[in-house]
């Protein structure tokens, strides 16, 4: 059984994550980015619905995709200093 994790065979110090090795599959790291920002853009939009926080909205479907986008660009750039983190 393969291991699941971040393919190494060429990372350097300071050098972006384009992969993410899940059971042998690699897999774009947006693409994998992009899930988790999804799972927890569901999970706020729940929460916020039943707060009634909705009311407030006046889009709601263009709300929560802003909401993802937010996600996404969060978990990227947290992705993105992680990686730079011990380059400079």
């Amino acid at each position: 059984m393969r291991s699941t994790g971040i393919r190494s065979s060429s990372l350097k110090c300071g050098d972006l994550v384009q992969e993410v090795n899940l059971s042998g599959v690699y897999l774009p790291a947006a693409l994998v980015w992009a899930g988790i920002a999804f799972l927890l853009s569901s999970v706020t939009s729940r929460i916020l619905s039943r707060t009634g926080f909705y009311a407030l909205v006046w889009h709601r479907a263009l709300f929560g995709v802003a909401l993802f986008v937010l996600f996404w660009g969060a978990i990227s750039a947290v992705a993105y200093h992680m990686a730079f983190e011990s380059a400079g």
